[in-house]
């Protein structure tokens, strides 16, 4: 038997006015995922504990059977781990951004986050630019004063690490939220350390703003990668081991820092692909070919597909119906189709980890829908995989659940 979790990330949503009131979910053509959610259990769940970020942080700690409640320290450490940086006592990770403030002479309260992936900024780039940003001789003396040292993360997402930070009481705000907004209210605030941070943020706004790249970039029409942004702090984190608790070990599919981190936290091998880019035009073939790999020689593989997540925080419903279409044609059925050719028995959990609305580009609390089918049984609920037909079936109060039923435990 093979085990198989597939998250279609920030997928599910709340009605959307261009599409007449219904979801991207209702709207897009999916007939192989809609199939399987006819045969199989159609229910919805809620994956975010009250009290906890509204994110892929603990909607997908929930998904891997880790209780955000007992394990959840932050998200950056998460990613931290994925990229193999140790942590000490005392050590406080962040994400730190590449972002687009818009241009002008204001000051930093009255800007606007353009974009808070730098425009999808290429990761050599990107590394480069952050890079240069932190051995800069105005910005460095600053980092090093501060205790913060920064990992590249070969996209708009890198790593940094403060030794010996005091970070009680601190409020960060994910810039993919905000887009848009006056950020007086958002900057870092709430305890000194925020000063901190906030500084750092408007003196890398002054080096990157006329950085040579940053000036190339207007030229071809880009978004300019003109700051940074803080978030997601936390402390070293460690989860319960997947193996041991499972019985069955395997893989993670994935474009994203999280879920490689994830991964290597629960014992499982994050899986790297060529082409997978964490937006709509990611390699489905080549994450599909390495999830088959995967399954060869172990039972459980998890596929995550960011796309849906990224389209959303940019407001590009066409492509947020592209990503739902393709993880059903060029995900789910050639994965299914590859093990009943082998003859192979296997259950599947698809899923949205969190809703993100297409209205605001932030993610949502309410239940998502998920799909629990078993290529042994052919009868199920006769519904289409959309929020609302979710919610007709079994409710799973606490994702943290799933796995345990994906399982059978």
């Amino acid at each position: 038997m093979k085990y198989i979790l597939v998250i279609g990330d920030g997928m599910a949503d709340d009605p959307v006015d261009e599409l007449g009131g219904k979801t991207p979910l209702e709207t897009a053509n999916k007939p192989y995922i809609d199939a399987l959610a006819a045969k199989g259990v159609l229910g919805a769940a809620k994956n975010c504990p009250e009290g906890y970020p509204v994110g892929s942080e603990t909607a997908i700690m929930s998904l891997f059977g880790c209780s955000p409640k007992l394990y959840y320290t932050g998200r950056a450490p998460i990613e931290a781990a994925a990229q193999g940086i140790s942590m000490q006592p005392g050590d406080v990770a962040y994400r730190c951004n590449m972002v687009t403030f818009e241009d002008g002479d204001m000051p930093m309260t009255e800007k606007r986050i353009i974009s808070h992936s730098a425009g999808s900024i290429e990761g050599e780039e990107s590394d480069e630019l952050v890079t240069a940003l932190f051995s800069h001789p105005e910005f460095a003396p600053l980092a090093e004063q501060a205790g913060m040292t920064v990992t590249p993360g070969s996209s708009f997402r890198h790593i940094a690490v403060q030794h010996g930070a005091d970070i009680k009481g601190i409020k960060l705000i994910p810039p993919h939220d905000h887009l848009n907004e006056k950020l007086g209210q958002y900057l870092p605030s709430g305890c000194a350390n925020a000063d901190v941070l906030r500084a750092l943020m408007v003196k890398a706004h002054e080096i990157l703003d006329r950085h040579p790249m940053n000036e190339q970039r207007r030229k071809e029409g880009k978004l300019p990668a003109n700051g940074i942004w803080f978030w997601a702090e936390g402390t070293a984190a460690s989860m319960p081991n997947f193996p041991a608790k499972y019985g069955a070990d395997g893989g993670v599919v994935s474009a994203v820092p999280l879920c490689h981190g994830i991964a290597q936290l629960v014992g499982l091998e994050p899986i790297h692909v060529e082409g997978a880019t964490g937006e709509w035009d990611t390699n489905y073939e080549n994450k599909v070919a390495a999830g088959l790999k995967v399954l060869e020689n172990h039972d459980f593989l998890a596929m995550h597909l960011e796309g849906p997540d990224e389209a959303t925080h940019n407001h590009d419903l066409p492509h947020k119906l592209d990503c739902i279409e393709a993880l059903s044609s060029r995900v789910v059925e050639p994965i299914c189709k590859a093990l009943e050719a082998k003859g192979e028995d296997f259950r599947m959990l698809i899923i949205s980890d969190h809703r993100t609305i297409m209205k605001t580009g932030a993610h949502g609390a309410a239940p998502v829908p998920f799909i629990l089918y078993d290529s042994r049984k052919q009868e199920g609920s006769g519904l289409t995989y959309t929020e609302e037909n979710g919610l007709k079936g079994p409710f799973v109060e606490e994702g943290v659940n799933l796995m345990s039923m994906l399982f059978e435990l």
